[in-house]
Parts: C-alpha cells; structure tokens; sequence
C-alpha cells in the first residue's frame, strides 16, 4: 500500500517519464479549478492540501520504496512531483477571477507544468543539493524547491504576458 501511494497509484509505474505523470494530477485540478471559476482562496487551498498530502506520503512511505527497489530515488516514487507541481500553482488565483480567458488558463497551466519539469529534471543550484538529505525528505525537498522556482518564474511570466 505504502509504494502504491508513492507511486501516486500507478503513475509512477508508467514506463516512459514516471515524473511527469506524476506532476500531471495538480496540473489538471489547477486548470479545471480555474476554468469553474472556483475561489481563488478555495484554489490556494486545494493547492496546499495536494501539495501536504503529495508530501507527507514522500516522506512516510518512500522508505519502502528505497527498501524494496534498493535506489535513494526510486522512479516509482512520484509523490514528490505531485507535491513539488501543486507548489508551482499555490498561488496563482488571478486565474479563478474571472480575469482570464480559458485560453490563458491553459496556457498559464501549461507553463507551470513545463517550468516545473524543467527545475525538477536541471536541478539548478541548490535544488541538486537538498537531495543529500536522508531519505523521504530528500526525495521530497528538492522538488519542494523546484516548485518554488517554477512558481516565482511563472508569476514573472503572467505579469508580462497575462495580466497588463
């Protein structure tokens, strides 16, 4: 049960590019979330609930996976990227106002997902080195940031090309 969780319930265990199928699940509740229109507090929310529960569960049950797979970052973990995804759209409630078309809902999801792939596949200083921590955590921590840096890039990127 532990390695189906971290594997996101099977994403993580997709053949080609386990990583992004992971990161698809807050993508898609962000964009769906913001073309219904929903509150933008009630998005932040929902963010922040899917990126607590994508942590907690890296950080609880990836132990299994290093166990059973012997790796420190077995590709079936993918709650990570879950975790690290919902980060890169914590914030972006400009999108559920009413302020943005559904064309700029997708392409504003859109470069999230691309951005935070981005960082997390790079790994730029010093994302790649909070991957020394022990465990879940370093599983975890280096995707958390990679979401920081998607989420600062892409706030740059609406306010030049979205909202004027």
């Amino acid at each position: 049960m532990k390695r189906l969780a971290t594997s996101c319930f099977g994403l993580g265990r997709l053949p080609v590019a386990p990583g992004t199928w992971g990161s698809l699940p807050p993508a898609i509740v962000f964009a769906l979330m913001c073309h219904f229109r929903t509150s933008p507090a009630i998005v932040s929310i929902v963010m922040a609930a899917l990126a607590l529960a994508g942590s907690v569960v890296c950080v609880q049950f990836a132990p299994a996976a290093i166990a059973a797979t012997g790796k420190n970052d077995p590709g079936e973990v993918v709650a990570d990227e879950f975790a690290g995804q919902a980060i890169t759209f914590l914030a972006s409630p400009f999108l559920a106002l009413g302020a943005a078309s559904t064309g700029q809902i997708w392409a504003v999801t859109a470069a999230g997902f691309v951005l935070f792939r981005v960082f997390d596949i790079a790994k730029p200083w010093p994302i790649n080195k909070l991957e020394k921590l022990p465990e879940g955590w370093g599983i975890l921590a280096d995707d958390l940031l990679a979401g920081v840096f998607a989420w600062i890039v892409l706030q740059i990127c609406i306010k030049l090309f979205i909202v004027r």
